[in-house]
Parts: C-alpha cells; sequence; structure tokens
C-alpha cells in the first residue's frame, strides 16, 4: 500500500462527514436558511427541520423529542449538565461524584465547581479502567447532588457499568449524567435501560458535521440555563440554531443506528486482530482497557522503551493516523491521566498508542499497520535511551 494514501485511525479524535450526511445538509445553507424562530415561511420550514432531527436524536437514545437539546458538542453539553444541574440543587447538597478517567470537559467542570464551594469525589478504576458500582453507592451522602461517569472512555474504550450505576442512583433519588460522547454510534444506547436522568453526545464522533452535539435531559429535571439571551430550546440555549449542523446530525444518529449491528460485529473483529497482531509481534507490549467490555473500534497499547510522540511522528511519515491519548491534550507532555489511574507508570504510559478504527477501515489497512508497526518499533528502540543494553526485543 503507498504511503501517499492515509490510513486513518485515529475515529475516535474525530470522523469524517458521511456524504450523505452533507448532501441532507446542503440545502440549508443557501435555499432553506430562514431563522427557524422566525413565523414567516421559510422560518417554519426550519424550524420543521430542526424538529425532524429532534426526533431522530430521541428515536436513537429511546427517549421523547421534547427530552433533546441540541447543543455545540459534548463539551457544551458536559458543561451545561453539570454546572446547572448541580446549581439547580444547591440547596438539597453540594456534593457531586465522578470518576478520575473523565473526560476533561467533565474533570474540569468538576474543578470549576470545586471553586464554587462544592465538593467532588473522584472515584478510582481498576486495572482495566472500570468503576466499581460498590464505590459509587458507597460514595453516595445525604448532599449528594449529581453523580456523572462516563459510558465509555475515549482513550482506552473501557464500557462502564451505566445500567447498573443508574439503578443506584435511581433508588438514592440522585441525578445521574453520562457522557456518552464516544459510546452514541457505537454501541446500543437506552436512556431508559441506562436509568440515567442526563445524556451528553457529540456529531463529529458519528460522522456528523464538527461543533454540533445534544443533551438529553430526561423531562421534570430541574436544570438552569448555561447560555442566556433569546427562547431557543424552549428557553433553555439561546442562540439562533446551527439549522445545516443539527440536520447532519439528526440524519448521521438515524444512519449511526441502522447500521450498528453490522458495524459492531465488523470493527470487533478487526480490532481484535489488530490487538492480537500488535501483542504477538512486538515483545514488551500491553493492552489498554477491557479485554472485551470495550468501544468496538478501540486498540490502546503501551509499548515499553519508546515515547509516544516519536512513535505517532514515524507512522505519519509512513502513512498511518493515529493517537497517544485524547486530542484534547494532545499538546500536553504529562502522560495520560487515564493510563496513569490504571496503575502505568509514567514511562509507559509515556509510550502508548492508540488506534481507532472507523466505518471506512479496511482490512487492507488492518494488514499494512501490523507490517509496518513492529519495524518502527524497532528502530526507535534502537535509539532510544530508554532500551536496555543488550535488549533482545524487537
Amino acid at each position: 500500500m503507498s504511503v501517499d494514501r492515509l490510513i486513518y485511525m485515529d475515529n475516535a479524535a474525530t470522523t469524517a462527514t458521511r456524504p450523505e450526511v452533507l448532501e441532507a445538509m446542503l440545502p440549508y445553507f443557501s435555499q432553506t436558511y430562514g431563522n427557524p424562530s422566525s413565523i414567516h415561511r421559510a422560518g417554519r420550514e426550519s424550524r420543521r427541520a430542526i424538529e425532524n432531527a429532534r426526533k431522530q436524536v430521541a428515536a436513537a437514545l429511546h427517549c421523547e423529542p421534547r427530552e433533546v437539546y441540541f447543543t455545540a458538542g459534548g463539551s457544551e453539553s458536559d458543561n451545561w449538565a453539570i454546572r446547572c444541574a448541580a446549581k439547580a440543587l444547591e440547596k438539597k447538597g453540594k456534593h457531586i461524584i465522578t470518576s478520575v478517567i473523565e473526560h476533561h470537559a467533565v474533570l474540569h467542570t468538576c474543578e470549576y465547581m470545586e471553586k464554587q464551594g462544592y465538593e467532588v469525589t473522584y472515584l478510582p478504576v481498576d486495572e482495566f479502567g472500570r468503576v466499581s458500582v460498590e464505590d459509587v453507592k458507597n460514595a453516595i451522602r445525604p448532599d449528594t447532588v449529581l453523580v456523572s461517569i462516563m459510558a465509555a472512555n475515549n482513550e482506552i474504550g473501557t464500557l462502564q457499568p451505566i445500567r447498573e450505576i443508574g439503578k443506584i442512583t435511581r433508588e438514592a433519588g440522585i441525578l445521574f449524567h453520562t457522557d456518552a460522547v464516544q459510546a452514541v454510534g457505537a454501541v446500543p444506547v437506552d436512556v431508559n435501560d441506562w436509568n440515567v436522568d442526563m445524556l451528553s453526545l457529540s456529531g463529529h464522533k458519528f460522522h456528523a458535521p464538527k461543533g454540533v452535539g445534544a443533551l438529553y435531559i430526561r423531562k421534570g429535571v430541574r436544570i438552569s440555563n448555561l447560555i442566556h439571551g433569546g427562547a431557543q430550546e424552549r428557553g433553555l440555549r439561546a442562540g439562533t440554531e446551527n439549522l445545516p449542523g443539527i440536520v447532519g446530525l439528526g440524519k448521521a444518529i438515524e444512519l449511526a443506528v441502522e447500521e450498528l449491528p453490522e458495524y459492531t460485529e465488523r470493527l470487533t473483529g478487526m480490532r481484535d486482530r489488530l490487538i492480537e497482531g500488535i501483542l504477538k509481534a512486538i515483545p514488551d507490549t500491553r493492552l489498554n482497557g477491557h479485554p472485551t467490555e470495550r468501544l468496538p473500534g478501540n486498540a490502546n497499547v503501551s509499548i515499553r522503551y519508546i515515547e509516544g510522540e516519536a512513535l505517532l511522528m514515524r507512522l505519519d511519515l509512513a502513512g498511518i493516523a493515529g493517537s497517544s491519548g485524547s486530542a484534547c491534550t494532545s499538546g500536553s507532555l504529562d502522560p495520560s491521566h487515564v493510563l496513569l489511574a490504571i496503575g502505568l507508570p509514567h514511562e509507559i504510559a509515556h509510550g502508548s498508542l492508540r488506534l481507532s478504527l472507523g466505518r471506512d477501515t479496511t482490512n487492507e489497512e488492518i494488514d499494512y499497520v501490523l507490517e509496518t508497526l513492529p519495524e518502527v518499533v524497532r528502530k526507535l528502540r534502537m535509539m532510544s535511551p530508554l532500551t536496555p543494553n543488550g535488549y533482545a526485543g524487537v
């Protein structure tokens, strides 16, 4: 395979907008472009398009359309859920529960809440990155107002026991929010089965455009505005709606749900072949995350004696796009907080590689990675000061 072609294995960071999604969006840039809040015909046509997309998202989540609120993406949805739901319940208490491996959109929001006088409990995870349901139960206090646990980790792909955690919070009468940005479009999602009160999603993770997302808010949940201004989104999220983006989000999530069984089976097979091939061909490697309870397209491995940034640069030269962790922290020199949380020492955490597959990934591309990666690692280990003298591995 020619290295002139990019082998894109960073779908956890973002995905390409599907042609069908782009086609659905195009009329709303220059033909049907009225402000959805306007009462004239052009405005009404735009409003109908938004409400159709709301129905498409609701069908994917198994909720009512009026429980879906459009946002600018997952980070906004996380901020809105945590900051505003907790604020609405501050008379009951100021205690929040989350985990140490959450996305920074949750962790940094919780740190902000601590500065506002809230107390946050950061639950540990096991060596696979799983939160203990018993730990959640034991952390609940009379003043606990919110639990926020992600559905699937963006770095190591581990799926959390959301349904079981939701049962605990429902019985305790505590709001439960889940960051499902990585889960929606990759695994079946049912907000009722999961017992969640709020759920965040982001369109660009499942082939919708960037800059559009949604927050599911169960009817009856008290929550205040994050953005003040006009009366959009039933008065809870001000700002003229991103009409083309919302239409694209609706189309993308509809397609993702329709294709989910085939998508899951195909990606799981390629993922397992990729992981097995890497661990077999390269000594001193380990899989990060749960071996089976993980996202279909996530392969995260640690490779000893090399540095992740150098590995990514060499792979890029070979035409392979991967990641060493979350795209939102790729500029940081610190090792992944997720890998440290599952017990990896700094030097091994620095040598991590995340390859996240997508709907366009092919078996030919898996073959190319398995042919190319061992030689890249071998050369890097030959140059690395971390490699022990006389090391006989790759």
